[in-house]
């Protein structure tokens, strides 16, 4: 990934004294405002542009979009991100671009070549960050012209999910050379995913940013980010929820990025260099 410039520096710097939070809040709010009916086409229309939005697959009319906040979160049409129906095949969950991915080492990922982190801090359980030790770590970044919506890799269950309030770093080039430790630094919701047929675990990790206004849990509405009085909250599901390989999971109001984490033996990734893009539901892997 470039090295930022003198530009993305001073971005950071300004982000150590301002609000972040309330920052990313009123972002949420603004784009939450609703937009009149003559209007929501044209600013549909304007912002796919600039960002680069496939409006071949937008699912519902422009027009029909009460808000970009809405737009931001858009289903795709039916049929456009097909999923990779192999029983072993384990699928992007989000459309995006590859990050940083390998082997966990010494409790260590990579955010970026020369930059690491603690597992143990981002998964904010030391008992369980222990099972991913010689596991495998993936980083997938959306942008803002993606599919905001985000989808289980794999067909499986789910028995505990877990908000750890933080700060909201850029996930951009410039947070990740500029921030040690960014993804355990940020807010960020984790559920812990059992596969069908085997013993192993997967942590997917949704990770919050500068201007994201919210975190969504699809299967759990009361789990939200970017709160006022926010507190670290585990919840546990009896029984487990049940979630289909590419069913969604959540969604972020503005982009971000996911981080998956796998025992050993559960994922053998075909990892691609960083940049290469993602695509919902097109096979990053296989389940050991």
């Amino acid at each position: 990934m470039k090295e930022p410039g003198l530009k993305e520096r001073v971005v950071i710097t300004s982000l150590k004294v301002l609000p972040q939070h309330a920052m990313s809040a009123a972002a949420g709010r603004l784009f939450s405002l609703p937009t009149p009916a003559p209007l929501r086409k044209l600013a549909c229309t304007t912002y796919g542009k600039v960002t680069g939005v496939d409006f071949s697959e937008v699912k519902e009319p422009l027009e029909s979009f009460s808000s970009l906040q809405n737009f931001f979160t858009r289903e795709l049409k039916d049929g456009v991100r097909p999923i990779d129906p192999d029983e072993d095949a384990v699928v992007s969950p989000c459309d995006g671009a590859w990050g940083a991915c390998g082997t966990i080492t010494d409790d260590t990922a990579l955010q970026l070549k020369g930059r690491s982190y603690s597992v143990r801090m981002l998964l904010h359980d030391d008992q369980l960050a222990a099972r991913f030790e010689g596991g495998t770590f993936a980083t997938l970044y959306l942008s803002p012209k993606d599919y905001h919506r985000f989808h289980s890799p794999v067909a499986g269950t789910v028995d505990m999910l877990r908000y750890i309030p933080g700060a909201l770093w850029p996930v951009n080039g410039a947070g990740l050379h500029h921030v040690d430790g960014l993804f355990t630094k940020n807010e960020r919701i984790i559920a812990w995913l059992k596969p069908e047929g085997g013993d192993g675990l997967i942590a997917m990790v949704a990770v919050g940013a500068t201007m994201v206004g919210k975190i969504k849990i699809a299967f759990d509405d009361e789990v939200t980010t970017n709160v006022r009085q926010p507190q670290a909250t585990v919840r546990r599901y009896d029984p487990p929820i049940h979630l289909d390989k590419g069913q969604e999971w959540g969604r972020f109001l503005f982009g971000s990025t996911i981080v998956l984490l796998a025992t050993p033996g559960t994922l053998a990734l075909q990892a691609q260099p960083e940049g290469t893009p993602l695509r919902l539901g097109r096979r990053i892997g296989t389940l050991g």
